[in-house]
């Protein structure tokens, strides 16, 4: 059996879009047909080799989708075959299958326990999770990593009380959902924060009741003037230390937190001022915004079915599996908020 998928076979030049040999399946492993996969920041970082060096070349991309199981390996006991489901990096409960080993002209092409970017995929039971009927798969392929690492960062790592306020630093695909996020948590003011004010129209729709662009102004000065005690959190999604930094100097003494859930490039550092954390301040990393699949998935599904969730807003830009290229570029320069590619489209 072949598939079709995008590889990365050397950092810093284009996927080559091939077919490949799919394996056997190993206990613990589904056969996945790939409706849809998101494409995030993280492939962008492995494909232009910004996570250091890469000891798995050549491999595949892409850790949230959905899709529809096609087989089952031995002793796979959560899903079976013909059942939709999302796909996610977080791990759930079921057999942890760490990757396989695709074919391909005579050679091995690794992945891991998901991999998203290829029409059939081999993927880790744990990484499944049944999907509502009611949830369509471009919506649900979101729910693999913006949405919990967007709503998570808020629900479960900065926990805030209705009436606080929170900004979300970088309004992309992650950080529209943690607007989102912080609008359902009945925080105000909600407060989104980025260089490119094309994307304001979909922070507001998000949730965000203002909008801030640090290029008109001194940042922490235009934050003071809708906090002047400063943000009682603030959540950075752009991977960058300067504003990671940024979003520690806001919060408020005593009591503030920031959430940091971007991902910087290999070799960047952090530096702070240690009298932030001496004025009482937090800095608090996040895993997948602390989300546990068995107990956040349900929650999001009810959300985005009862219209609180609008994630249209994330799904409505689509490539084919041949213009995975284009679709990383566009993603990287701002063009799109969170790229979807559409198997069902052309090659």
């Amino acid at each position: 059996m072949k598939t079709t998928a995008a590889i990365l076979v050397e950092t810093g030049r284009p996927l080559e879009i091939d077919q490949l040999e799919v394996p056997a399946l190993k206990p613990g492993q589904v056969l996945v047909e790939i409706k849809f996969s998101g494409v995030c920041h993280t492939q962008i970082l492995e494909a232009r080799g910004h996570r250091g060096k890469d000891n798995f070349l050549p491999h595949c991309l892409g850790h949230e989708g959905a899709g529809v199981i096609l087989e089952i390996g031995p002793a796979v006991s959560r899903v079976k075959t013909g059942d939709r489901v999302l796909l996610s990096w977080i791990k759930g409960p079921g057999m942890d299958i760490p990757g396989t080993v695709y074919g391909w002209k005579g050679k091995s092409v690794n992945a891991g326990a998901i991999a998203t970017f290829s029409q059939l995929a081999v993927i880790s039971e744990n990484r499944t999770t049944k999907l509502p009927e009611n949830i369509e798969f471009a919506h649900g392929a979101l729910m693999g990593c913006a949405v919990p690492t967007g709503l998570g960062a808020v629900f479960n790592n900065a926990e805030p009380k209705p009436g606080q306020s929170l900004a979300v630093f970088g309004a992309g695909g992650v950080g529209l959902c943690a607007i989102a996020g912080a609008a359902i948590a009945g925080c105000t003011p909600v407060i989104a924060v980025d260089i490119n004010p094309q994307k304001f129209e979909a922070a507001r729709a998000a949730g965000a009741t203002h909008c801030v662009n640090p290029s008109e102004g001194d940042l922490l000065q235009q934050l003071n003037k809708l906090c002047p005690q400063g943000l009682d959190f603030a959540i950075e999604a752009t991977g960058r230390p300067e504003i990671m930094e940024k979003a520690l100097q806001a919060v408020r003494p005593l009591s503030g937190a920031a959430v940091l859930i971007g991902n910087a490039h290999f070799g960047e550092n952090l530096s702070l001022d240690p009298r932030q954390f001496n004025a009482g301040k937090q800095l608090r990393g996040s895993w997948g915004g602390g989300t546990v699949p068995e107990r956040d998935f349900p929650r999001y599904f009810s959300l985005l079915s009862a219209g609180r969730l609008n994630l249209d807003l994330l799904s409505a830009t689509r490539y084919a599996l041949s213009d995975a290229n284009r679709a990383l570029d566009d993603l990287e320069s701002g063009k799109v908020l969170r790229p979807l590619l559409d198997m069902q489209l052309s090659m």
